[in-house]
């Protein structure tokens, strides 16, 4: 078995390790999101937690760790015999982004089922993890389907399993653990607040801080016995301490002041629900408990807010996480001074010679790097020989984005097999069951009721004469499950001196914010490609991070010609590297455009002539129709028709328009069933 790095070896990372701290003293606190660029110990500091969590007591025997001082009345391995238990070493379960329903939650026992005739419940990793660690390695890329029964066993505390022909239902209370790269993807609202605290870490810019951290690394990697022998002391230290704390915890008041504060910062920065107040509550009393105290300061109450907000107070998957300090201290201030709990000006370390640290990480914000673009031709003339609606002299400012808006459900036709989502129809791994077959490869859904079918009218043939069912590699039969997939939406934008008008641009721009904001839901990936002067530029690669791509769109200038067939060149170049990578996501190309296109010689034509690519490999396509003016001269739909798409007009992309309330995206798929 591999020796963990040491807890108290990890260099910095003062957020991080206190708020980990903190639920092992009090695990009630529920969890924490560790979020932060490649390569800042995120999972190391995790994994080495668990070796400093005090042991537990479980019943002996017992697959789901019943505590023998309240075993759970409704395990499937009880009732328990008062007396017979064990202590062991808390676990850390990791849940791999990978893993299938029936390993997250357990299943029927296939094997025995056939072998004995009996339904035997095979305990899935919720199981594991009761009373211990749930730990979710990038949990941002987690299955849809998976994050659901996370989220329904984190709400109950309990897992419920009622599939073929088992009904069970076992204990699930753990403290769940996340690390996330933000640059992938942003997680859903509805699992984000289920994590108590929240932590930004980013590598340190101090040169002594990072030669350290590169010492202690390679140490540990030529010697890992030795190096963990070094940090014991240290160690056991640490552990008594949370040992100490869990037994003052009981202790610790938290009187009306505290409280007041706590519910006055909640309103303030305007969190939903009031799981915010119930974490703060107890991250504050956690906090009093490590530092050694019996009562909740104001300090305490700063920190928490530091640790428990910044993630539930984003109004919109683009909202930045974090806190204004300044106005935290303001409501502090003036909700303080009662039952002695300060003015919230003191030090808001908790404990300045302990691992906690106070304050946020700094944050990163969003690029300011704007694309760079040529100066157009004064008077350019559009293919139908006048000037365009905004023609401008040269590049034009950023404008913002008007509000956003719930758009229609734009799907790829037929029928897919790429990675689970929400947007359009394919076959999936999870989903309602639509048939059977044989299996190609490996078998990895098994369709009991067609298995049995398959194999019944043989078994007098076979010899059988148990309970059991004589069964062979010809009767196993393969779930065919029929759901949702994801797939690549890839926007590519006029950002030319056609589109240039302040207010058009503005309601170009929410419109794309609104289609980012539906792909987010619908767990997407995007990608964005712009064209303006005399090229197109790929503004964002195909990412999970819709937020980056909001980012790029509300730094994107326009003026200039309007390359069209460029920047249609250019997508189709980056659909073409992008099935290289992911062959199974289907791809939705979303052109936002009035279709004019200036700029070379026959500009119109070789706008036509790059449409036709996409209709020949079968992509589907959508032209979202910018022209403004009672005159329209329809140039958007003429390009929807060479891609083999259909054009939406603005208006039309609004749900609740009276076009109706879903459109197919027009045109056939290679890859359509």
């Amino acid at each position: 078995m591999t020796t963990p790095f040491p807890f108290t070896a990890v260099v910095g990372q003062d957020d991080l390790r206190l708020a980990l701290l903190l639920n092992a003293v009090s695990p009630a606190v529920g969890g924490v999101l560790v979020r932060g660029e490649k390569g800042t110990a995120k999972s190391t500091a995790v994994r080495a937690l668990s070796a400093l969590m005090p042991g537990v007591d479980v019943v002996s025997g017992c697959r789901f760790s019943c505590d023998p001082a309240g075993p759970d009345p409704a395990c499937p391995d009880g009732p328990h015999e008062p007396g017979a238990f064990e202590t062991r070493p808390a676990r850390m379960v990791e849940l791999p982004v990978g893993a299938s329903e029936d390993r997250l939650v357990g299943a029927l026992d296939i094997e025995r089922a056939l072998a004995e005739g009996v339904k035997a419940f095979e305990p899935g990793l919720l199981a594991d993890a009761h009373r211990g660690i749930l730990y979710v390695d990038e949990v941002n890329l987690l299955h849809d389907h998976l994050v659901d029964l996370l989220l329904d066993a984190a709400a109950m505390g309990a897992s419920y399993v009622e599939r073929e022909g088992v009904s069970v239902r076992h204990a699930a209370r753990f403290l769940l653990v996340g690390t996330m790269n933000p640059e992938e993807g942003e997680l859903r609202p509805q699992l984000l607040d289920r994590f108590g605290l929240t932590v930004e870490v980013a590598a340190s810019r101090e040169p002594d801080q990072r030669v350290e951290v590169v010492r202690r690394r390679l140490a540990y990697d030529d010697d890992p016995d030795g190096f963990a022998q070094r940090w014991a002391g240290e160690e056991s230290a640490v552990r008594a301490r949370i040992v100490a704390a869990r037994e003052l915890l009981p202790s610790v008041r938290l009187g009306d002041g505290a409280l007041r504060q706590i519910a006055a910062t909640c309103a303030a920065f305007e969190v939903d629900g009031m799981r915010a107040d119930i974490v703060m509550a107890r991250t504050a009393t956690a906090l009093a408990a490590w530092a050694g105290r019996t009562e909740v300061l104001a300090e305490d109450v700063r920190q928490a807010a530091l640790l428990a907000l910044p993630h539930r107070r984003r109004r919109n998957p683009f909202d930045a996480p974090g806190l204004d300090e300044d106005k935290l201290d303001e409501t502090l201030e003036e909700f303080g001074g009662q039952d002695g709990d300060g003015d919230g000006d003191d030090d808001p370390d908790p404990d300045p010679d302990g691992p906690g640290g106070g304050g946020q990480p700094p944050q990163d914000g969003p690029d300011d790097d704007s694309p760079a673009g040529d100066v157009p031709a004064q008077g350019e003339p559009s293919q139908d020989g006048q000037a365009p609606a905004a023609q401008g002299g040269g590049e034009q400012s950023p404008v913002r984005a008007a509000e956003p808006f719930r758009t229609k459900v734009l799907s790829v036709p037929g029928l897919g097999e790429g990675a689970a989502g929400r947007r359009s129809r394919a076959r999936t791994e999870h989903g309602r069951t639509t048939g059977s077959r044989r299996p190609r490869g490996a078998l990895t859904k098994l369709h009991l009721a067609a298995t049995v079918r398959a194999a019944a009218p043989h078994q007098r043939a076979r010899g059988r004469s148990g309970r059991g069912l004589v069964v062979r590699r010809d009767d196993l039969r393969q779930a065919t499950r029929e759901g949702r997939e994801g797939n690549l939406v890839l926007f590519v934008v006029d950002a030319s001196g056609s589109m240039a008008a302040r207010q058009r641009m503005s309601a170009v721009k929410g419109a794309v914010l609104s289609l980012l904001l539906d792909a987010y839901q619908r767990r997407d990936k995007v990608g964005l490609v712009t064209f303006r002067g005399s090229a197109a530029e790929v503004a964002l690669p195909p990412t999970s991070s819709v937020d980056a791509a909001a980012a790029r769109l509300e730094s994107l200038p326009t003026g200039g010609r309007t390359p069209l067939a460029t920047g249609l060149l250019r997508a189709h170049d980056v659909l073409r590297v992008e099935r290289l990578r992911d062959a199974a996501r289907r791809p939705l190309v979303v052109v936002v455009t009035d279709g004019r296109a200036t700029g070379g010689p026959e500009p119109v034509a070789l706008a036509g002539r790059a449409a036709r690519l996409f209709a020949a490999d079968g992509v589907a396509s959508v032209v979202v129709d910018c022209e403004a003016g009672p005159v329209r001269l329809g140039l958007a739909g003429q390009l929807a028709g060479e891609l083999g798409g259909t054009a939406v007009t603005l208006d039309e992309l609004r749900a609740d328009s009276i076009a109706g309330l879903v459109r197919d995206v027009q045109g056939t798929s290679r890859r359509a069933a």
